[in-house]
């Protein structure tokens, strides 16, 4: 079963190729079924290979299926091969298991596009590549992957191209990750220089034998981080991830819930014996970029009306959350947080397209309001995942993300502060959002006044391909924190899982910290209650005046800041580069090739064929070596 992994990317990858073909043939809504048929059938390979791995001892949960050897060039030899173990394998199966459920959710959504089977062309793709990322031995089977997903995430994001705002959105997120791949690439020319090898083996042995120089570890690590804040849209580079809501939802929920901005955190993860071996600094650096995107995506969502914007910001500020925990050497809490966040930021997603599906479109929160009565099944999956989210108890994300501020704290009391208070204000605009869309008085008749069209708007529940993903996803979003629950040894089951993966770089909590943990999750609670009040008094009672600045509705004006800069300086700047090195560098190579020409051509003319010529320029040449044997004779 194991030698069968190949089979995962395989699938998705066929259906891809058979969609591209004979796409316009099967036609609505036959594509869309075999691209989620396809999916779901690399879930249940995974499924097998998990049960295979369970069957194997602690130690041998490790397997490589080489392909064909991909570069043979002199020194450096890669392999096509997957690499098979704890983590790569919990990748796979939410990647496929959530990606099936968001396949099939958009084969409702996407009803009646003209596009219909190109959208699922693209999503299979989409998920190809994301299974070659995280399923890759070593660093440019991984990079094939984190490419491919780039790719398609510029195809999806612009889908509906006709949009000027789309196709903008997706050359935004395309130009973005390319700023941050080029840490990837600088990180893969570093480990052939230090290591000789691109084999996650040979890079994670190399800091476990401590045969590379803990310089060099660092100079990896952070060119490796450089493109994980690209990916997973961390500070500086985080712009691209909210206009990526141009797209389709199944698109956002896609890409924001279950792969591409999960990325990051996976090849942080993988490469944690080498963070653990690098100098301090890294890792510190890696929890305050972490934290500080966390805070800062958690004070904008507060103010944005969008209700797909609103998701944006706190994906970003999730993320944040995770790197905050990959920072702190806490990387189950990581992949923990990722997997429960992969239920209930999918279930936000998909509910709130299905909001939008009801609502004709509209995606203003201020146009909604007392939706519950329209759309039962919606509101209801849509509170199961606010109250995840907001990490109330029981639910998955209160315990994922109480274990990355347990280990937060053990790190630097500043760091859980700051993550604490990210958590009251995700608390506060996840409630916000609820009573906006789901209660308080219906605003849509006014809207629909505004617009001269009364009476045409009839707020209305999705079908059933929509409803069953929301289903699914709410009950994984209730009850996911089993996975990893603190108790003790025993009901830690994902820690046990990932041991043999992360055990060399995961933080082991000092006993001061593993004594208040409980604690800590008194406060985190209190907090997420707190937050949850505010926005009640706030925007239901109305005791409290809102205040949402412009400052925060426009994401600090940092998104504006740096497209007035390219647009301005930064456009005058890369004109002064082409200048330059078409004056310049080009000049002075065409200009040593004139002066060559030049010389030559002057010398050419003494070249005239005739013998007689060439015997006076001998004998001159005579004259002038008799000449200088008689001078040098005289003057010695």
């Amino acid at each position: 079963m194991l030698d069968a992994v190949w089979l995962i990317p395989a699938l998705p990858l066929a259906g891809f190729l058979i969609i591209l073909v004979f796409g316009r043939r099967l036609g609505e809504p036959k594509a869309g079924y075999l691209a989620t048929l396809m999916t779901a059938s690399a879930f249940v390979v995974g499924v097998g290979v998990l049960v295979k791995l369970l069957s194997l001892p602690e130690a041998e949960r490790h397997h490589v299926r080489r392909l064909f050897t991909w570069l043979p060039v002199g020194a450096l030899k890669v392999d096509l091969s997957f690499l098979v173990d704890p983590l790569s394998i919990t990748m796979v199966l939410f990647v496929t298991g959530v990606g099936s459920l968001i396949h099939l959710y958009a084969i409702g959504y996407m009803h009646g596009d003209p596009k219909f089977s190109k959208f699922f062309i693209y999503l299979n793709l989409f998920v190809f590549s994301m299974l070659m990322l995280v399923l890759g031995e070593n660093l440019l089977v991984t990079f094939l992957g984190w490419e491919g997903v780039g790719t398609c995430s510029y195809f999806l994001v612009s889908f509906w191209q006709t949009r000027g705002s789309a196709a903008a959105a997706g050359k935004k997120a395309f130009v973005t990750n390319r700023v941050g791949d080029f840490g990837f690439m600088i990180a893969m020319f570093f480990c052939f220089n230090y290591i000789g090898s691109l084999s996650y083996s040979s890079i994670n042995g190399a800091a476990q034998g401590k045969t590379i120089a803990q310089v060099s570890a660092t100079a990896i690590v952070l060119m490796l981080f450089v493109g994980a804040c690209g990916k997973s849209a961390q500070l500086p580079l985080y712009l691209w991830l909210p206009d990526a809501m141009e797209g389709p939802t199944p698109v956002s929920a896609l890409i924001h819930a279950a792969t591409m901005v999960t990325s990051g955190v996976f090849l942080m993860t993988r490469i944690s014996p080498l963070i653990a071996y690098a100098t301090p600094w890294a890792s510190t650096l890696i929890a305050i970029i972490g934290v500080a995107t966390a805070l800062f995506a958690a004070t904008v969502a507060v103010a944005q009306n969008d209700i797909k914007k609103v998701l944006a910001y706190s994906t970003v500020s999730q993320l944040g959350y995770m790197f905050l925990a990959i920072g702190s050497h806490a990387y189950v809490a990581a992949i923990f947080h990722m997997v429960t966040h992969a239920f209930f930021k999918a279930l936000l997603f998909l509910g709130a397209g299905s909001v939008i599906h009801g609502m004709s479109d509209e995606q203003d929160m201020r146009y909604m309001g007392a939706l519950r009565k329209l759309m039962p099944i919606t509101a209801m999956t849509f509170i199961v995942g606010w109250l995840a989210i907001a990490g109330v108890p029981p639910f998955s994300g209160f315990w994922s993300k109480d274990e990355i501020l347990l280990n937060a704290f053990d790190k630097s009391p500043i760091l859980w502060a700051l993550g604490l208070v990210t958590a009251l204000l995700t608390a506060y605009y996840m409630t916000r959002q609820v009573i906006m869309v789901f209660y308080g008085k219906a605003r849509w008749h006014d809207h629909a006044a505004e617009q001269g069209a009364a009476g045409d708007l009839h707020p209305h529940e999705s079908p059933g391909t929509m409803l069953l993903p929301l289903v699914v996803l709410a009950g994984l979003a209730l009850v996911g924190g089993v996975l990893n629950l603190p108790f003790n040894h025993t009901t830690e089951r994902l820690a046990r899982w990932l041991e043999p993966v992360v055990a060399s770089g995961e933080r082991t909590i000092a006993p001061a910290s593993a004594d208040i943990k409980w604690v800590l999750a008194g406060i985190a609670t209190a907090g997420a209650l707190i937050g949850i009040g505010l926005a009640y008094l706030v925007y239901s009672r109305k005791r409290i005046t809102a205040v949402e600045p412009a400052l925060l509705a426009n994401a600090w004006y940092y998104d504006k800041g740096v497209s007035k800069f390219m647009g301005g300086p930064g456009r005058e700047s890369f004109d002064g580069v082409v200048w330059f090195d078409s004056h310049v560098v080009d000049g002075a190579v065409n200009g040593a090739g004139k002066l060559v020409q030049g010389v030559a051509g002057v010398i050419r003319k003494g070249q005239s064929g005739l013998v007689r010529t060439y015997a006076g320029l001998i004998g001159i040449g005579v004259v002038v070596l008799l000449a200088w044997f008689f001078l040098r004779g005289v003057i010695q």
